[in-house]
């Protein structure tokens, strides 16, 4: 195990520790266990990080550029974000997003744009959901977030992403837009046309899909993950 792989777990378990704190702070009730808040979101945050850093859970379309790979790691924070609140949900995106750290192929701009777009994506929708606990609630939630990461996304790749490919790594504007040209002839340059024409469709295809299957599998578990025996306990007493 590498430095950079201790650091990252060790930071892991700062977040872990940061959030239970902050967490406790923002919700004084005697009902509160931190052991149980901590393990739910480390369980949470493990899922992430294998749909996040594992090759095999992502996948890439034909009709897209090669470089754009779909995986779905929002669905776990938005799952434990739904169930134990926006903290939970934003511990998770930053645990999968330091482990992702050690990995980097892009001097860490890509999993710190990632980082910002699934918070930018899951915490609008969770703060939404946590006022309105309905299936509008839901929609409105959902359609929200997913307005805001599209916008994101765009504004991101245009003046962050593509300049730092270019002045940073070293490829050149004309080769990026080949690339994306076999997959999308209609984009004319890597700005605005290829954040229209390329970005928006790939991540509202994505944020699609992730909204179906978080909802799907949030509606079948959301009383099991709120399950804690007590009760049980209750009854048996």
């Amino acid at each position: 195990m590498d430095w950079m792989s201790i650091v990252a777990l060790a930071c892991f378990f700062l977040v872990l520790v940061f959030t239970v704190k902050i967490y406790g702070d923002f919700n004084p009730r005697p009902s509160f266990n931190p052991v149980r808040f901590m393990a739910r979101v480390a369980i949470f945050g493990a899922m992430a990080t294998l749909l996040y850093v594992v090759p095999v859970f992502h996948f890439t379309l034909p009709f897209l550029p090669s470089f754009l790979e779909f995986h779905f790691d929002e669905i776990p924070a938005f799952i434990c974000g739904f169930a134990y609140g926006p903290w939970a949900a934003f511990c998770v995106i930053a645990i999968k997003t330091i482990i992702k750290l050690p990995f980097t192929s892009t001097m860490m701009v890509g999993e710190l744009t990632d980082l910002v777009l699934s918070t930018f994506y899951v915490i609008p929708a969770v703060l939404i959901y946590g006022k309105v606990r309905n299936l509008k609630g839901v929609a409105l939630a959902f359609g929200i977030s997913a307005f805001i990461q599209l916008v994101m996304s765009m504004v991101l790749n245009v003046y962050v992403l593509i300049p730092f490919y270019i002045y940073m790594m070293g490829f050149s504007e004309s080769g990026l837009l080949y690339v994306v040209h076999q997959a999308i002839p209609a984009i004319t340059d890597m700005k605005w046309s290829y954040a229209l024409l390329g970005v928006l469709p790939f991540n509202a295809l994505k944020d699609a899909m992730v909204i179906i299957v978080t909802f799907l599998i949030y509606r079948s578990i959301h009383v099991w993950l709120h399950w804690d025996g007590s009760k049980q306990k209750k009854k048996a007493d």
